[in-house]
């Protein structure tokens, strides 16, 4: 079959399409014969070395969607066939987080692409478990498009902030993958939504998605125009999958009793916390990791029903991975890039 491979760490010149034989499934596990795969940041830290340490060669890749092939021992053959999208967590299954429905709490806890291989080829190999229903409505690409990014707005925002109809919800890089799931989840959950960007035409499209302000955080720091525009309240929850860069104005921009999400190291995993504002106002600050395979379901059935669309960017050959990551790096896109197999 044909995968992107990285062999070493680097640019996006380091994605190299390598033809080797299929996987097999083994105990519990299904091979899917890829259709289409999505780009998230976290291929980006694979390719540079920015993660933990994995062995290598990696075909990176969270998200995907295809059909079924092959089943393993312990799988009914009656599931070959089945059109599915990924679940992208990885977990043993049998803890107490993981009986609990609380996946990304299992101590043994991975991410497809990550710390195994990935969804960057024409087949690969996930826990029969991890296979789930692709609505029918849907095509590979808005398949694929869909559970990671989405997955982890539905955690952040209804599970971990518990956003609640009527507040104030700042969603920051609304034009990205994430961003675009967290306005249109900010809004299904009652929300007044403010979201930033990075140029007048995202900010558009931002706005065209259900923002009901956008602010062009190129021009200026966002967070006074958010006190503006609440009045010198803040936003009650404030989504930052940003990093370093950001925390500081984030939680500048919220409201007393404010809650801040955070899951995204983008421009640095260290910042300095301001500790008196901190507990004067009564602000919490929550870390949130993906999500669990129920909260997938609970969204895939959002986005089946049409309350949710997931955005496609772009679509390229796996052979143009090189230019998929270029794309994402010079933040061109709006929305989910795709890459198909």
């Amino acid at each position: 079959m044909r995968a992107i491979r990285i062999h070493r760490h680097g640019g996006p010149e380091v994605l190299q399409m390598d033809h080797i034989p299929p996987p097999e499934p083994g105990p519990g596990q299904v091979r899917v014969r890829v259709e289409a795969a999505a780009l998230n940041h976290l291929d980006i830290w694979v390719r540079l070395g920015q993660t933990a340490p994995i062995p290598l060669p990696r075909i990176p890749g969270s998200d995907l969607a295809g059909t079924i092939d092959a089943t393993g021992p312990g799988v009914s053959q009656t599931r070959i066939g089945e059109h599915i999208a990924a679940y992208p967590g990885l977990s043993c299954g049998q803890c107490d987080p993981c009986r609990r429905g609380e996946e990304p709490l299992c101590p043994q806890f991975r991410i497809l692409g990550l710390q195994v291989d990935g969804a960057y080829a024409e087949h690969t190999i996930l826990p029969a478990s991890s296979a789930m229903n692709r609505p029918e409505n849907l095509t590979p690409e808005q398949a694929a498009a869909s559970p990671l990014v989405f997955t982890t707005a539905w955690h952040a925002l209804h599970t971990r902030a518990r956003l609640q109809p009527g507040e104030t919800l700042l969603v920051l890089a609304g034009a990205s993958g994430v961003g675009t799931a967290a306005i249109q989840i900010g809004k299904l959950l009652g929300a007044r939504v403010i979201a930033t960007a990075g140029s007048p035409e995202k900010l558009e499209r931002c706005r065209a998605l259900g923002a009901d302000e956008a602010i062009n955080h190129r021009n200026s720091d966002y967070s006074p125009r958010v006190l503006e525009l609440t009045g010198d309240q803040g936003a009650n929850v404030v989504l930052d999958h940003i990093g370093a860069e950001t925390w500081g104005r984030s939680l500048a921009s919220l409201a007393r009793g404010g809650r801040m999400v955070a899951f995204g190291v983008t421009t640095g995993a260290s910042a300095t916390v301001q500790i008196r504002p901190l507990y004067q106002k009564h602000h919490s600050i929550l870390g949130s990791y993906l999500g669990s395979r129920r909260e997938m379901a609970e969204v895939m059935a959002h986005i089946a029903a049409g309350r949710l669309k997931p955005i496609v960017d772009s679509v390229f050959p796996l052979e143009q991975a090189p230019e998929a990551h270029r794309r994402m790096e010079q933040s061109h896109h709006f929305g989910k890039i795709l890459i198909k197999t």
